[in-house]
């Protein structure tokens, strides 16, 4: 049975990571994107606190719980207004997919580093021409003796540049049927062939976003996590825990943002009382307060479904978590604006950024529209019109 009041010992991992937070905050995180830089304090005390690995195995360092216990983490710093995006993809998938799958060589290589933060990995998967598409995935590995060599590019891939190596989602061909299956690399960050060009975005985070080219490089057999006929079993492995954290990070954005908002409705007057004794005001900051609530809970389900086992439960949990959290978040985010007015769109508050960031909740790494189709395909068993 899913569990929907938390435990004791995640409710002291969630009051200790909230004031971890709260030592460094939105001022922090903004001061370290202005200068181009990346949050290595808070990363590195996140780590020594062994948070980065609550998800992690004891035997390789980590904290021996799961997906539950990471996305507390993602949340809380997220409500503080200092999340870490990178929680979602070096410990939450590349961790999760190399904790399942790795052999043990690659668990001892790895593992200990991401739970203490000294060694990060990003995740590429998407490409120009698939979009949402995994399965017109055309970055190809085909072998050489032992060796394998991948050809093909990625886009919109987070963190390359601060990354020890990438976790490269390609396809091999089935012999038997002449099919191409996914299977997943760790190319390092110096491989002969592998380039990489950052994007130029809008939105300005301490994350950077890159394109990738693989240009005949070549891995050892070493380099391929788990069986290369095991395809989406594995793919999915970290596209799941992907799903939830994106959850907690859109969460823990409305929670920073209706916070900084009900404050503002507290302490503003403009006739006799405070903003906030008006409905106006009150009624849809109430609203976006439900509608967090009620993502989380659907966030839980889903981390507690991928925690236990259940990975095809998780999936349909995972893709509803992360729909129903990207929806609150842009509505929370809005409202908080709106509560402001032009305050809001000020520097000294730190609303107005999320405007844009927070429709990378809606977008990534799934976009609503795909969630939709996947409910109504899977969930609800109707037809497919592609």
């Amino acid at each position: 049975m899913t569990r929907v009041i938390e435990t004791e010992e995640h409710q002291a991992l969630r009051s200790a990571v909230a004031a971890l937070g709260r030592r460094y905050g939105r001022e922090y995180l903004t001061r370290i994107v202005a200068d181009g830089g990346y949050p290595d304090e808070l990363w590195s005390e996140t780590a020594k606190l062994g948070y980065l690995g609550v998800n992690l195995p004891e035997a390789y360092g980590g904290g021996g719980g799961g997906i539950a216990e990471l996305s507390i983490v993602l949340e809380e710093l997220g409500a503080a207004g200092c999340p870490l995006l990178m929680l979602v993809v070096s410990p939450a998938i590349c961790g999760t997919v190399i904790a399942r799958f790795g052999t043990e060589a690659q668990k001892q290589q790895w593992l200990p580093g991401f739970a203490d933060g000294s060694r990060t990995m990003a995740f590429g998967i998407t490409e120009p021409d698939a979009g949402s598409n995994s399965h017109r995935i055309t970055t190809t590995a085909r072998r050489d003796g032992t060796d394998w060599i991948l050809s093909g590019r990625k886009v919109f891939i987070s963190g390359v540049d601060i990354a020890d190596a990438t976790l490269v989602v390609g396809r091999t061909e089935d012999a038997r049927t002449g099919r191409l299956k996914p299977c997943l690399f760790i190319v390092p960050r110096d491989a002969d062939g592998f380039g990489r060009r950052p994007i130029d975005m809008e939105l300005h985070g301490a994350e950077k976003q890159f394109e990738l080219t693989l240009d005949d490089v070549r891995l050892p057999a070493d380099a391929l996590v788990g069986d290369e006929d095991a395809g989406l079993l594995q793919l999915f492995a970290g596209l799941n825990p992907e799903r939830v954290m994106t959850a907690a990070f859109a969460i823990g954005m409305g929670r920073f943002a209706l916070s900084r908002a009900v404050e503002y409705a507290r302490d503003r007057s403009v006739w006799k009382q405070p903003i906030g004794a008006h409905q106006a005001i009150a009624h849809p900051l109430a609203q976006a307060h439900i509608d967090l609530e009620l993502a989380r809970l659907m966030m839980q389900k889903a981390a507690y479904l991928y925690d236990f086992g259940d990975d095809v439960a998780a999936g349909e949990a995972a893709n509803m978590a992360k729909y129903a959290a990207g929806e609150a978040c842009v509505k929370a985010v809005d409202q908080a604006v709106h509560t402001l007015g032009g305050n809001g769109l000020t520097r000294e508050f730190g609303l107005a950024s999320l405007i844009t960031a927070s429709r990378v909740a809606r977008i990534a790494p799934v976009s609503r529209e795909m969630i939709l189709n996947y409910v109504s395909h899977q969930t609800l068993g109707l037809p497919k019109s592609y």
